[in-house]
């Protein structure tokens, strides 16, 4: 007698938010049913480290390491570091503790002997005890970009243009330039992860997209050559979770970001700007129970829709999302 493996689950995640809904679906499915995509466009270096935030923020959520209240980092975390670091006169604008810099230390330190992202990737979970499978986008090196128009003091009437590595835009200028476009350096030449390959070559049920920001977490990973097409190859349906509630992004810049490039900063204004994007590929998207009055217009797009809390204050939050989640793709 044969039986059927169950059916897998693929998330594509940025840090912060995209980790708390990960971490509700890791409360519902085995490790074999579920495989966690991370967006490494954030990863840049950082005192001779190679450091990346989206990678390390799923890690630690999932561990049990991360930082509550912070959402980034580690729990119980020290700053003798930096505050070292400081006294040197070297850059402390990033933020960078105790615990957090074995990371770092640990990563630099296996790629330089050859590893690559992903292998560095699962040790690094074996270690901290994560059981499900966390892989980066792609092993090449990726790097997001946020082109700026920055208004001159002295002549209000001239602009002046400015390109930063996301990390400088997002952290040591707490995203106060006004945003024009993203790059993608080095996007054009990368290939999906082999993990990221082998989860969509074995047809999961849903592709789910996380509450991550649409133009800097999920874009890197969408438009990495060949994972539209592997996506759609698949024939499971491709799910988003609005990342903008009441006209608010709950974590991060995304609503800022709408705002300056013209778009409603509003859940329909994430489903269009999916749709425009992306056209056909994307077929669900989840919006929250104060936004239900956009339901009509989104689905109005071409799109299967779902209402819920997607305000994850605490464990029962996100695993009431992911539950969701779950039978809303069934249905799909």
């Amino acid at each position: 007698m044969s039986y059927s493996k169950p059916p897998g689950y693929l998330a594509l995640s940025g840090g912060v938010g995209g980790a708390r809904l990960v971490l509700g679906l890791a409360q519902l499915l085995p490790p074999e049913q579920l495989t966690v995509v991370a967006n490494t466009g954030d990863d840049f270096r950082h005192l001779g480290l190679v450091i990346c935030p989206d990678l390390d923020t799923l890690l630690y959520t999932l561990a049990g390491w991360n930082n509550p209240q912070t959402g980034w980092g580690q729990s119980d975390e020290s700053w003798n570091f930096l505050d070292g670091l400081a006294k040197l006169g070297g850059e402390t604008w990033f933020r960078l503790g105790d615990r957090d810099m074995a990371t770092h230390l640990m990563r630099t330190q296996l790629l330089a002997e050859g590893r690559s992202l992903s292998e560095v990737t699962a040790q690094l979970s074996v270690r901290m005890g994560v059981k499900h499978s966390v892989v980066p986008m792609t092993d090449d090196p990726v790097q997001t970009f946020v082109c700026t128009r920055e208004v001159r003091t002295r002549d209000t009437s001239a602009e002046q243009r400015t390109r930063l590595a996301f990390q400088h835009y997002f952290v040591r200028d707490a995203c106060e330039p006004q945003v024009e476009r993203f790059e993608f350096e080095g996007i054009a030449a990368a290939a999906p992860s082999p993990g990221f390959m082998a989860a969509l070559e074995a047809r999961p049920a849903a592709v789910i997209i996380c509450p991550s920001n649409p133009f800097v977490s999920v874009d890197p990973v969408l438009n990495i050559p060949g994972v539209q097409a592997g996506i759609k190859a698949t024939a499971a349906p491709l799910i988003a979770v609005s990342p903008i509630v009441g006209g608010q992004a709950i974590r991060g810049p995304a609503a800022k970001m709408m705002a300056e490039l013209g778009m409603p900063q509003t859940a329909l204004g994430v489903a269009q700007y999916y749709v425009e994007s992306y056209g056909d590929l994307l077929s669900g998207f989840v919006l929250d129970q104060q936004d239900e009055s956009l339901q009509d217009e989104i689905a109005a797009l071409g799109l299967a829709t779902s209402v819920t809390n997607t305000v994850m204050s605490g464990l029962r939050d996100k695993t009431n999302l992911a539950a969701h989640l779950l039978d809303f793709a069934a249905r799909l």
